[in-house]
């Protein structure tokens, strides 16, 4: 793998070279190109939140650069350029107002199957925001993006819309958490069902309002994970412990299966940072969903869902373990999508069978770096395995 050093390098010199050959372009503050689609909704100063449209200075296909279910095998450098080529418009807006012509607009754009021909009208010359601090995790909720201005005007030409979401974005009665399960059902992929939940097009009209992105990331996920979760509770129960491994983007994982009749779900993720010091935290739930918003946040939900998709399928019942080490190369936070994808992919592989618990997790623990200790220390779900003390597993 290659070291931070290495990757900020790469980086840097995808940067420029997107800079260098779109200069021209941005000195002016007409921006026109094909959006993937990809628009945001902040939080800061809820109710009142940064709004707009997200808009690369080129035309063409270019969906991959807002689709995390295509990005999975690709490399940060990659993920990160793909986020970079988009340049965001802002615009204040009050989450409870969706009507006029500039929200509209960015419902159109959200409803579209493919790329959608945009102009984009700046009120100045668009900022560049080049540095050290772009490479860091002080706003992990979000990728970088180096070009920010806010919106004078903004206007996109007509796309053909996905008659699935169109359907329940004019269903003025039907409840959100509702239309999110029915889209899912008839397989519209989360990113898109997260940005029509996100510009207030889902549920009873009167309810109706913006939701920043990263809520409405977390909340699809949860929505959906739940539904899963009612269904497979009467499924016949996993005959054997299951264990699967997986890793990618300096992130790894071992998901454990274990045979239960009752849903019980932990997700622990340690960080390693630079100094080789390890952060530890972690989330559980027991025979009903999390009743506080978990401390490791949107990851835990996205984790959920991949592992609620999977017993589902399967028509299996089972609890299970996650355990997510994070290594340092991981400087740069690329969202929740990818403990989703990451952990739907692994459970697609063939997963390690395993009678009993402590062999399973023995076997989990070993494609890690922690100590055994560490992770049970830190384990809910393992110190209530048969009450064991930690000296039962290091035998």
């Amino acid at each position: 793998m290659s070291s931070i050093d290495e990757i900020k390098a790469r980086l840097k010199k995808n940067w420029y070279q997107f800079i260098n050959e779109n200069s021209k372009r941005f000195t002016k503050k007409i921006i026109d190109g094909s959006s993937p689609p990809s628009l945001f909704v902040g939080e800061y100063g809820y109710p009142h939140v940064r709004v707009g449209p997200m808009v690369p200075p080129y035309h063409g296909d270019t969906s991959i650069l807002d689709k995390p279910e295509l990005w999975l095998g690709k490399s940060m450098e990659e993920i990160v350029n793909y986020r970079l080529n988009l340049l965001k418009g802002t615009m204040i807006h009050k989450v409870n107002k969706i009507s006029g012509r500039y929200i509209e607009s960015l419902q159109d754009m959200a409803l579209s199957k493919r790329a959608v021909e945009t102009t984009m009208t700046l009120e100045k010359i668009p900022s560049l925001f080049l540095n050290d601090m772009i490479l860091s995790n002080s706003n992990p909720s979000e990728i970088p993006v180096i070009f920010s201005a806010p919106v004078k005007e903004f206007k996109i030409f007509p796309s053909n819309s996905d008659e699935k979401i169109e359907k329940k974005y004019y269903d003025g009665d039907l409840l959100a958490s509702d239309a999110v399960v029915e889209l899912y059902d008839n397989s519209v992929d989360m990113t898109s069902i997260t940005k029509v939940l996100s510009m207030g097009m889902l549920g009873r009209r009167k309810n109706r309002k913006l939701v920043p992105t990263k809520w409405s990331i977390t909340a699809a996920d949860d929505i959906v994970s739940t539904h899963l979760l009612k269904k497979i509770k009467n499924n016949t129960i996993l005959d054997s412990y299951l264990v699967f491994t997986f890793n990618h983007l300096a992130n790894y994982y071992s998901i454990i299966f274990i045979p239960d009749d009752v849903w019980n779900f932990e997700m622990i993720e340690s960080w390693i940072d630079t100094n080789g010091k390890v952060h530890i935290g972690s989330d559980y739930e027991s025979g009903k969903n999390i009743d506080h918003y978990p401390s490791i946040a949107g990851a835990y939900f996205a984790a959920r869902l991949a592992v609620a998709e999977f017993l589902f399928k399967k028509r299996r019942m089972a609890s299970v373990l996650i355990l997510r080490e994070i290594h340092p190369e991981y400087f740069v936070s690329l969202g929740v999508w990818q403990i989703r994808e990451g952990i739907r992919e692994s459970l697609k592989l063939k997963g390690k069978k395993f009678e009993t618990f402590d062999s399973a997790l023995k076997y989990g623990i070993s494609k890690t770096s922690l100590s055994i200790r560490e992770w049970i220390q830190n384990s809910s779900i393992i110190r209530n395995r048969k009450q064991k003390r930690i000296s039962d597993y290091l035998n």
